[in-house]
C-alpha cells in the first residue's frame, strides 16, 4: 500500500485480487487527472496511463502496456482501479496514483 498525503488530499493505493485501487480522499476526484506510474525494482519511474475523471471514457496508456492495463472508476467513491490483465514477472514493481492537472499531451503536474 502506498498513501501520499499532500496537505489535506490523500491518495491511497492497494492491490486486492488483481485489481489495484486509488482511493482519493480530501477533495473531488473529477477536479484532476488520475495518473498511473511504477517503479520497477532498480529503475527509474515509469508513466503508465491517465484517465480523465469523470469521463469514465477518456483514457490514454502507455504505447508499451495498451491492451495489458484497463483503468476504470467508480466516482461514487472516489476511487480509481488499474486492472492489470496476464500479470507477468515483469510487471513487478511499486505502482503509484497521482492526481495532476494535463495542460498539454504530455505534461503532468502533481
Amino acid at each position: 500500500m502506498y498513501v501520499n498525503t499532500t496537505s489535506s488530499r490523500v491518495l491511497t493505493c492497494f492491490y486486492i485480487a488483481g485489481v489495484l485501487s486509488c482511493i482519493i480522499s480530501g477533495y473531488s476526484m473529477t477536479s484532476y487527472n488520475i495518473h498511473w506510474i511504477r517503479q520497477k525494482p532498480g529503475k527509474g519511474l515509469e508513466w503508465t496511463g491517465r484517465m480523465n475523471t469523470g469521463s469514465g471514457t477518456d483514457v490514454i496508456y502507455a504505447d508499451s502496456l495498451k491492451g495489458q492495463f484497463t483503468l476504470t472508476e467508480d466516482v461514487a467513491i472516489n476511487t480509481q482501479f488499474l486492472e492489470v490483465k496476464s500479470l507477468r514477472s515483469e510487471d513487478s514493481a511499486v505502482y503509484y496514483c497521482a492526481a495532476g492537472l494535463e495542460l498539454r499531451s504530455g505534461d503532468l503536474h502533481v
